[in-house]
């Protein structure tokens, strides 16, 4: 019966093919301003627009609710690949050594470290999502999606025409009107202080809401207004610009994002029950072996890393990927950048002095992490209307193998040169900024940092263990990630993103009903039409070069 339909092969492929659709969207983006975004709902529109079209002009059987499930959950891990390093340890690798991969290499070890955080979801499902279920915000909203578009005909063609209402114009702004950054005076400018015509920029500020758009204003004004112009006046740095200006001021931005998610991380895990492996099966095992298996094996013939800490990079994986679980089962945040920095606080202390191992060792928890935690809401979602979870994590494997290749395609076309083309204003890529200053600060010390930012690094690091603290005790506390990123992107960035945020929040305010139905989709249209338009952009200039 059509009623029954799940893992058909029309929707692996339209999953795997959406997948591939929205991943650069995430790369783009990651590259950026150091944020992805969850694709789940964006995917599932996109299905059904084109599965009921598809009813009504070549009468293909009804596209089931089964079926869309299936398929967003193979686009969604596309999606969320970037959590394998693309636009973060890998690059940063680059920065440190000078080393760049091929693509092969590079697809292998997004897939494997992905790979893992599969078999960590398989593992935690029985006791997260069925025995002791969590809510987790983020599968939710998908779940209330999928069933009010099919129990809605005309709601599904609102929310799909608004989504590619706004994916169109972003890209014809994008395409058309490639707008330079508009800055009050040429001063001001050479802080970065203005407003990027930029509408994912926007889009993202609607997605992270009021509170992340604010501490990111915060965060700017008191980085690119009050530090810089300092610094400039002092003499500490030679010129004035994005690129002189964040060699200094990503010390103390990043030292308040470190200890902020290393102290958000301590609270967490005092109240957490880690529950990997309290409902183990022989597939539980045999999977989880071989992915641990080739996420060793991986780290030991790519990045020549010890094999006794590549072994030890597992263990930590997968606690760190289980307490990602928890948390986002809990708050709907994926802790995808703190998981990153303990972990690289953890590897650092079983090997000092070494930059590259701990980097790409630390990246396995990342990787793990971030697809641990995108299959948690997918199980949410599937739990909630019988879905079987074990076709769901078939397509999962399937999404991050496309993901991976398109992946890593895109990022080498994006940034065919790291390091000439990052931690520029056009490239800030924060996240790459924040795990090579980490691995540096690891490595060498104090040495790797300014004698002038030392006392700043301090003041920050103090400054994000108290922001830490208020945000496990107050919902309207500052947001100690937007605050910290603020520092190591242009100005003009966090404006754009704190405009977007506060006219979501005024739509809401004042029209709750229709921002509730429409603000996620067209935010989603916002941030894939720039992108993917900037993307193809990208492969057309290589194809003329």
């Amino acid at each position: 019966m059509a009623a029954e339909r799940e893992l058909s092969p029309r929707a692996l492929v339209t999953g795997v093919l959406l997948g591939a659709l929205l991943a650069p969207c995430n790369v783009y983006s990651g590259l950026k301003i150091g944020w992805s975004f969850n694709m789940s709902i964006a995917a599932l529109l996109a299905g059904l627009a084109f599965w009921r079209g598809a009813e009504r002009a070549a009468r293909a059987p009804q596209w089931t609710l089964k079926e869309s499930n299936i398929s967003q959950t193979a686009a969604s891990a596309a999606a969320s690949i970037v959590s394998g390093g693309l636009v973060a340890p890998i690059p940063a690798y680059t920065l440190i050594t000078g080393r760049s991969f091929e693509a092969w290499p590079l697809i292998a070890w997004v897939f494997a470290v992905s790979f893992l955080g599969v078999w960590v979801a398989w593992a935690l499902r029985p006791a997260l999502i069925v025995q002791a279920p969590l809510r987790f915000p983020a599968g939710v909203a998908t779940l209330e999606t999928l069933r009010d578009v099919f129990a809605r005909g005309r709601e599904a063609a609102a929310r799909i025409a608004v989504l590619a209402g706004a994916a169109l114009a972003a890209g014809a702004w994008k395409a058309f009107l490639p707008l330079s950054v508009w800055a009050p005076s040429a001063a001001l400018a050479r802080l970065t202080i203005g407003l990027d015509p930029s509408p994912l920029l926007a889009g993202f500020g609607a997605i992270i809401g009021l509170r992340a758009g604010v501490s990111l204003a915060a965060g700017a004004l008191l980085a690119w207004g009050g530090v810089a112009p300092w610094l400039l006046e002092t003499g500490q740095v030679a010129g004035a610009g994005f690129g002189p200006l964040v060699e200094w001021l990503l010390w103390p931005g990043v030292a308040l994002m470190v200890t902020a998610a290393a102290t958000s991380f301590a609270l967490q895990l005092r109240g957490a029950r880690l529950t990997i492996g309290a409902h183990w099966t022989p597939l539980s095992v045999a999977g989880l072996a071989l992915a641990c298996a080739l996420a060793v094996a991986m780290q030991v013939m790519l990045f020549d890393i010890g094999l006794g800490i590549a072994l030890l990079a597992v263990p930590l994986a997968l606690v760190l990927a289980a307490v990602a679980a928890r948390v986002v089962g809990e708050t709907g945040i994926p802790p995808i950048g703190a998981i990153g920095k303990v972990s690289q606080l953890g590897v650092g202390l079983a090997a000092p002095g070494q930059a590259v191992t701990n980097l790409m060792a630390a990246n396995v928890a990342g990787g793990a992490a971030g697809q641990c935690a995108d299959l948690m809401n997918d199980y949410k979602v599937g739990h909630a209307i019988g879905a079987s979870p074990a076709r769901q994590s078939v397509a999962q494997v399937c999404g991050i193998a496309a993901g991976s290749v398109v992946g890593v395609v895109v990022y080498l076309a994006l940034i065919p040169d790291p390091q000439a083309m990052l931690l520029t204003a056009e490239w800030p890529a924060p996240a790459v900024a924040t795990w090579k200053a980490v691995a540096l600060a690891l490595a060498q010390g104090l040495q790797a940092v300014p004698v002038g930012a030392r006392a700043a690094m301090l003041a920050g690091a103090l400054a994000g263990v108290a922001l830490g603290f208020l945000e496990a005790r107050w919902r309207y506390a500052p947001s100690a990630v937007a605050f910290g990123l603020a520092f190591v992107i242009p100005a003009s960035i966090s404006f754009t993103m704190f405009l977007g945020a506060l006219a979501a929040w005024l739509f809401a305010r004042h029209l709750p009903s229709l921002a509730g139905r429409f603000t996620v989709a067209a935010a989603a249209g916002l941030v894939a039409g720039e992108s993917l338009v900037g993307v193809t952009a990208s492969f057309a200039g290589m194809a003329r070069g």
